[in-house]
């Protein structure tokens, strides 16, 4: 078994959107980690999730000391994560699995997503380190920040930190304006004193966090900053914070969640004072990208598992597979999965171009982060539960991976903010940014340049995207209430045609450079899904889909959508 070996979703993504000189570097990566999550990584996070850390908060002497104990599977699965894999580096430094120069985003997200199809919950301390090594480069002092850039993006297991973020107190979650944690200075530096209630890696090397600064508003996010609190002085001492205790999770029981109480905890101040906030929401959409991505990976493992066992189990004298009702629901399924995927890493080159200075997807990628990280993080509680109930009562026993995948994909939808948060952080987007007509602008851009295979969806899209744009503009120019009410759901309609439009991007991208009609098959299935259609053609070539065997041409346009209207509406 190889995870990469066993995704045609990640082989259309790489051929898509890899230039060929990374395409050869970033398969062979690809190539040994999917082989390594599958066997070894895997096994370790089986192990790592039924012993999850232990908090000892004192010695034998009652000293404070607040060590996490863990379990050798989980350090062993650090030591791949950011060691072997450097997955928290990949973004940050040349000279890692055979590029001389910094890799593009897309090999990062490629990377964990495979990993993280063996282990969800190590994933999000690798992404804050990331995210904090990318905050610390944007916002701070070089000179000051650069020593701790240089640990958190090491791949020397040693010596290398972790990084963490703390927002979460009791009282503010969402409302970062209430934070009550308060700075005050200290020569040069600043005491932190308060309390954070959700922080996960909470014995990180370094931790970005925020609390307010004398003089600054009270009641407002203007008013608080954001600190670097290590984990240890200069003078080798532990810094003057606790964790109090551990949470006792759902789900990534693997990796530590604690309550935290800075108690004069000394902290060095990151960029400006009265835009703390501003400076952390970059930390927060990197890790929010980061959750959409994380959330398709369960997604795949999901499908994977749940195709394997229909092809092997045998119900009424025939294979699971090769029954009608069950290839129904495997379908959308592995189409969700494929899409989702899609996504996540047109973010990433999105990303990617808005890092080297492109206002265009600057402004994209503001809108294409909540997107994802509000539909696939909640899309995968439904493909994961769906994908445990076709393996039956073994899918419910935690002897399977099902379980463990339905647990892990619950928290997408609530880490980084609540769906809730994210689509009114859409709609913000649109109101101040017009971000709903410059996403479709890009979305029939792409279309535009699609071929006459992909002429039928290209076509429905095209109204859609009309369609959607003139329900967003009286979704903006309405009464607020009706807005908040609707953003949702307007959210979803969103994410599901930008997915749907990139899907045909991809098998226009096959087509044309001769891979085949398999990628056409899939866009015209999920579309079709959309209005509710399932495909004979998808249905009775679903080995194709989930395999990744090519089809003919008739049977990929067997399965467009047969409508004319702009709805979607089958006639």
């Amino acid at each position: 078994m190889n995870f990469a070996h066993t995704d045609p979703a990640l082989r259309a993504v790489v051929d898509r959107w890899t230039t060929p000189s990374d395409r050869d570097t970033l398969n062979a990566l690809l190539d040994r980690l999917g082989a390594d999550a599958a066997g070894r990584l895997d096994a370790l996070a089986v192990t790592a999730d039924k012993n999850p850390p232990v908090l000892q908060q004192f010695d034998r002497d009652g000293e404070r000391i607040d060590r996490i104990s863990y379990h050798p599977a989980y350090q062993e699965l650090c030591r791949a994560a950011y060691s072997e894999y450097g997955l928290s580096a990949l973004s940050h430094r040349g000279g890692l699995h055979g590029w001389d120069a910094v890799p593009p985003h897309l090999v990062k997200y490629l990377a964990s997503y495979v990993f993280v199809q063996a282990e969800f919950g190590l994933a999000c301390p690798v992404s804050m380190t990331d995210a904090a090594a990318r905050t610390l480069r944007m916002f701070g002092d070089p000179e000051v920040f650069g020593p701790w850039i240089d640990a958190l993006t090491s791949t020397d297991f040693d010596g290398a930190m972790t990084g963490a973020m703390f927002m979460t107190e009791p009282q503010a979650g969402t409302d970062i304006a209430r934070t009550e944690t308060r700075a005050e200075r200290d020569g040069d530096a600043w005491r932190l004193t308060g309390k954070k209630w959700f922080a996960s890696n909470p014995d990180a090397d370094v931790i970005v966090t925020l609390a307010r600064f004398p003089g600054g508003d009270d009641g407002s996010t203007r008013g608080v900053g954001m600190f670097l609190v290590p984990k240890v002085l200069a003078n080798g001492e532990r810094n003057s914070y606790t964790i109090d205790r551990l949470k006792d999770k759902l789900g990534t029981r693997s990796m530590p969640s604690g309550e935290v109480s800075l108690t004069g905890a000394c902290a060095l101040q990151v960029g400006e004072l009265d835009r703390g906030f501003r400076q952390m929401a970059e930390m927060v959409n990197t890790s929010r990208l980061s959750n959409a991505m994380r959330s398709s990976a369960l997604m795949r493992r999901a499908v994977r598992d749940a195709v394997d066992h229909a092809r092997v189990r045998v119900v009424f004298g025939k294979n699971l597979f090769d029954q009608p009702l069950m290839r129904a629901t495997l379908l959308p399924l592995a189409l969700d999965a494929e899409a989702a995927l899609a996504l996540v890493a047109y973010s990433a080159q999105c990303l990617q171009s808005a890092d080297a200075g492109d206002d265009s997807a600057r402004g994209l990628i503001r809108v294409l982060t909540p997107l994802a990280k509000h539909y696939v993080c909640k899309r995968a509680r439904v493909v994961t539960g769906e994908a445990m109930e076709i393996r039956g009562g073994n899918g419910y026993i935690e002897e399977w991976a099902h379980a463990r995948l339905v647990r892990d994909a619950h928290l997408g939808s609530i880490w980084e903010g609540s769906s809730n948060v994210i689509a009114l952080d859409v709609l913000r987007c649109m109101r101040k940014f017009g971000a709903h007509r410059g996403l479709a602008d890009t979305m029939r851009g792409i279309l535009g340049g699609l071929g006459p295979d992909c002429g039928s969806g290209a076509e429905i899209l095209r109204r859609r995207w009309d369609d959607l744009v003139a329900e967003g503009d009286l979704l903006v120019a309405g009464d607020d209430d009706t807005a908040q009410a609707g953003c949702a759901r307007y959210a979803n309609a969103l994410a599901r045609a930008a997915m749907a439009t990139l899907l045909y991007d991809l098998a226009d991208s096959a087509v044309t450079s001769g891979r085949g009609y398999r990628s056409l098959l899939v866009a015209n299935a999920y579309l079709a899904g959309e209005s509710g259609d399932i495909p004979e053609a998808a249905l009775r070539n679903l080995a194709a889909v989930v395999d990744g065997t090519d089809v003919a041409e008739d049977v990929a346009h067997a399965a467009a959508p047969r409508t004319d209207s702009a709805t979607g509406v089958l006639l």
